[in-house]
């Protein structure tokens, strides 16, 4: 049988050299990225079984990140490894393709274990959240019209964040591969569809939506 193949994502650097070395044993470590846009461009280079990744991530943040890496390939796996205790995250995660929602300050078993399901198609969710999450699809409280998700487009949220992370228009056009012109559309759209009059409220926004995390 062969080995599962894993990508890790993560943006602190010790943390994803700590991860490699618990998993290295067991598994395929295929290579490592430090932020969301070196993760999708290892994963168009690489083709992993799964993808360990961070939420929190600089650049696209982990989310975003599994939309584009499900386009590219439905079959890897992701499993999100994060902080964030919010079942927001988690509801967003699994709306968009992830096998797996695991917490940092979990025991490594847990992480093995949303691993092995992954691997056999399953989905795992840690059971620090498990019955908030349950709680909130029986409340009806996912993914809902107001939401940030449902309001921009995927563009719009690789601009907004990398637009919050402090980059400028030019900037982030040659992250990107557009316009400055482009950017600056994307921008207003985005305060006129959100009500938002200034940058500043644009960028209060990308934080209180966990676009990106301070």
């Amino acid at each position: 049988m062969e080995e599962t193949r894993i990508l890790l994502a993560d943006d602190h650097r010790i943390f994803l050299e700590g991860l490699k070395n618990l998993l290295e044993e067991h598994f395929e470590i295929i290579g490592m990225a430090e932020n969301g846009r070196d993760l999708i461009e290892k994963v168009h280079q690489h083709r992993p079984d799964i993808v360990v990744t961070d939420i929190s991530m600089p650049e696209l943040n982990g989310i975003e990140a599994t939309v584009q890496i499900k386009k590219i390939d439905p079959d890897v796996k992701v499993i999100l490894l994060t902080m964030h205790g919010d079942v927001t995250y988690a509801t967003r995660g699994f709306e968009v393709g992830a096998s797996a929602y695991v917490m940092k300050q979990a025991a490594a078993d847990e992480l093995f274990s949303a691993i092995r399901e992954a691997i056999r198609g399953r989905t795992f969710v840690t059971p620090m959240i498990a019955g908030d999450l349950i709680k909130s699809y029986r409340d009806g409280r996912g993914i809902r019209p107001g939401d940030i998700h449902a309001k921009l487009t995927p563009r719009q949220r690789e601009v907004l964040q990398l637009l919050a992370e402090g980059f400028s228009s030019k900037e982030v056009a040659d992250k990107l591969n557009i316009s400055a012109r482009t950017v600056e559309f994307h921008k207003y759209k985005m305060m006129e569809e959100l009500n938002l009059g200034t940058s500043a409220e644009l960028i209060h926004y990308a934080i209180k939506h966990g676009i990106i995390s301070i």
